[in-house]
């Protein structure tokens, strides 16, 4: 039979099936059993768990103890699995003797692993016999007279006595040698020997052999690549000299402290110590990439709180010279808050005045150095206009001075004045009664009015995370200090401290992010009242805790967590209709009212003196663009008055997305409270009985007394708030979902 233009086809397809319909190889079909246990048996001197890193076996185990409900379960992102490779066993049998010779144990035995298997599951066993370890019987080091430094031989790692170790010996000869280094010894050199005497084989005699070499001092320092920093500026900030001593140390912390230099891009300095005549004199070469003289940055954001808002700064990084920096900047927010509080900004505020533009202006300058290149000094000036959405709108005008010293890489000292001066406007009357006692309006005009706020300021910040905007590794610490006294010039006299520890730890492609962040404040009193007596405790209200919101307990509003009051006007609480009444007016003129079912009444944040914030979420990739998080916030505030009760302390749970974008990650969270009703003090207008020779007609109260159904009484109010003496049960549907929309993480 002729083969016809299809044959070939027909046939390729038959194979392709049969191969696919044929048995896999047996290596194929078999799956290497999963190590669910490594143990080792005879090691008397290191755990286990040291052991373990010495070997390439792995035993399944949970990636992070914060999944340990979910290990039990099987969820692979939660599990590190390992599979047993029987080629890795001989290797690792190999790297424990080494790891336990380089420990002093020269005659240890490792005898061949074990493999229990059950299934698709084995279990490794390491038989160790560690054998008699080499003890450092005498230690001698030769040559150290020669240079007379008194602490060289101090602290060192090896000790007579101890187990012979050659990390310690490598560690012990390089602390000597960068010892050295430090003094002007840029070329010592130290030689290590441990003899075990044939009679005494396990009692070793270690000599340390010192050749020192020639003092070294700098010679010619040379700069490359500047173009707008000068040389004087550059050996300034590097405090290297010719003719002063050569020290290693210096020439590591050279380049960090040109980093500290805004304009510098990348910075080395290099000493010349690999010449063969090993010279007494060695040159240094400093090498600067500069960045731009000048530099603008402009970016903007969407939050739920403060609508859009967009800022701008331009800096001058080498302002009249000398590595000192100029910064301009500007930013506004609530930008389209009045037209568009209900699609978007839903706690920008519900009165007119908080939807309003706020807005920040300053300028900064910074000498980078001032007595040492760790230190830099600031200067800056600024205006202020910031809502804190229905309690009070602050404007500030001032000025600061700061002294800042970096004591640690990524770790800042500062100290500083910040005088300025503060009004309040929009200011709940109702805050100033329930939180400072003061209940005259004419005190609390005295008190919202233009003050001078003076403190001094003392923090320490240490930002090692990875990232400003979306940390994925890495720590932050925040401490900070403030203190207002009569010698600071300030109106109002306090103390406060705050402090605040972030977490992030990345496992895999997830993200585990923590932070707990406490506060709190004193009062020392206040001169400006004129009815009050002056020593009055009050805590200016911007200085005032408040809790809740985007960036810390999110199943709330913004400030809508702590101690807060229920405001209701004199009308509101004698209105009644058919089915009853609420106050008589006698009863509210003494302050005996008992308020009962109803609407309007308006809750009013006062904020409180002590916080505690805790909040813990899980971060992980959804799809190739989109991130996923799984959260918990815990926090509460608290008045003066009350005690610290942890079993206060609200839990909101919930869930979010996160998008990248230029600016950082949109982030959007959908939080859940679980708080009911709460009973509230009730503050409310002082009323007397009308007095017709002096209080106009006009003025008396109009209630309701029915559906469509009013009356006027007798009765007029003072100005004067007061507070009553029961408090009212509100807040029965206080619960339920709170959404937050913003830009960046929350922490």
């Amino acid at each position: 039979m002729r083969p016809t233009r299809w044959s070939v086809p027909i046939l390729m397809a038959v194979a392709l099936v049969g191969l696919s319909l044929a048995p896999k190889p047996i290596g194929a079909q078999i799956r290497p059993p999963e190590v669910t246990n490594v143990r080792f048996e005879g090691n008397e001197t290191f755990p286990d768990d040291s052991l373990a890193r010495a070997i390439v076996t792995r035993e399944t185990n949970c990636r992070s103890t914060f999944f340990f409900f979910l290990c039990p379960l099987g969820f692979d992102f939660a599990l590190d699995r390992s599979e047993l490779r029987e080629r890795d066993l001989p290797r690792d049998r190999a790297r424990l003797v080494l790891w336990y010779r380089q420990r002093g144990f020269r005659d240890v035995q490792v005898d061949p692993p074990r493999v229990v298997r059950v299934e698709d599951r084995a279990e490794v066993v390491f038989p160790v016999v560690e054998g008699t370890p080499v003890i450092a019987d005498t230690l001698a080091f030769v040559g150290a007279e020669e240079v007379e430094i008194e602490d060289l031989l101090d602290g060192l790692p090896i000790r007579a006595g101890e187990r012979l170790s050659t990390i310690t010996l490598d560690a012990t000869r390089d602390s000597i040698i960068d010892r050295l280094a430090n003094v002007g010894y840029a070329y010592a050199e130290v030689y290590r020997n441990a003899l075990r005497p044939s009679d005494a084989p396990y009692r070793a005699r270690v000599t340390f052999e010192i050749v020192p070499g020639p003092r070294s001092t700098y010679g010619d320092v040379s700069v490359e690549g500047i173009e707008n920093l000068d040389v004087g500026t550059v050996l300034r900030t590097v405090q290297i000299s010719t003719g002063s001593l050569y020290r290693k140390r210096e020439i590591e912390e050279a380049a960090t402290r040109l980093y500290g230099l805004p304009i510098v891009r990348s910075a080395s300095v290099v000493p010349d110590t690999l010449s063969i005549e090993r010279d007494s004199v060695i040159d240094v070469a400093i090498t600067i990439r500069e960045g731009d003289a000048y530099r603008v940055r402009a970016g903007g954001g969407l939050s739920t709180a403060e609508c859009f808002n967009v800022e701008a700064r331009w800096t001058s990084r080498n302002f009249v010279g000398g590595g000192r920096s100029l910064q301009l900047r500007g930013r506004l927010g609530n930008i389209g808050a009045s037209n568009l509080r209900d699609p978007l900004c839903l706690q920008s505020g519900e009165e007119r005045e908080f939807t309003k533009l706020t807005g920040v202006a300053s300028v900064e300058f910074v000498q980078p150095w001032i007595f040492s290149t760790r230190n830099s000094l600031s200067a800056s000036i600024f205006a202020e206009r910031q809502s804190l959405p229905d309690i009070f709108v602050r404007l500030a005008y001032g000025a600061q001075l700061a002294l800042s010293r970096t004591i640690a890489p990524q770790t800042i000292l500062t100290g500083s004045l910040r005088p300025e001066l503060t009004e309040l406007r929009n200011a709940d009357e109702a805050l100033f009664c329930t939180g400072f006692l003061v209940c005259d309006p004419s005190d609390i005009r005295q008190v919202a009015g233009r003050n001078l706020l003076s403190p001094v300021g003392l923090s320490l910040t240490q930002d090692r995370a990875d990232d400003l905007l979306n940390p994925r590794d890495g720590h932050r610490f925040f401490l900070d200090l403030e203190h207002a006294a009569a010698w600071t010039q300030s109106d109002f006299r306090y103390d406060r401290a705050v402090a605040e520890a972030s977490k992030y730890v990345p496992v895999g492609g997830v993200v585990l992010a923590a932070r707990i962040r406490g506060g709190w404040v004193g009062s020392g009193g206040f001169e400006g009242l004129g009815s009050t007596a002056p020593s009055v405790e009050i805590v200016p209200p911007q200085k005032r805790f408040y809790t809740g919101g985007a960036n810390s307990v999110r199943g709330f509003a913004q400030s809508g967590l702590g101690p807060r009051v229920l405001v209701a006007t004199p009308d509101v609480l004698l209105s009644f209709d058919d089915s009853g009444g609420r106050c008589r007016p006698e009863e509210l003129a003494a302050g005996s009212c008992l308020p009962v079912g109803g609407t309007g009444f308006q809750p009013r944040p006062t904020g409180g003196t002590r916080v505690l914030e805790a909040n813990a979420e899980l971060r992980f990739p959804v799809g190739a663009v989109f991130e996923g998080v799984v959260f918990g916030d815990v926090g509460q505030a608290w008045g003066r008055t009350q005690s610290v009760n942890l079993g206060s302390l609200e839990v909101t749970p919930g869930i979010g997305v996160r998008f990248p974008s230029p600016v950082g990650p949109i982030r959007v969270d959908l939080a859940y409270r679980f708080r009911g009703a709460e009973s509230l003090s009730v503050i409310t207008q002082e009323i007397v009985p009308f007095d017709v020779d002096n209080d106009d007609p006009s003025d008396r109260i109009e209630i309701r007394t029915g559906l469509d159904r009013t009356m006027t009484i007798d009765w007029v109010t003072t100005g004067t708030l007061t507070p009553l003496d029961s408090p009212f049960l509100f807040g029965e549907n206080d619960r339920g979902l709170q959404l937050h929309v913003s830009i960046g993480q929350a922490f």
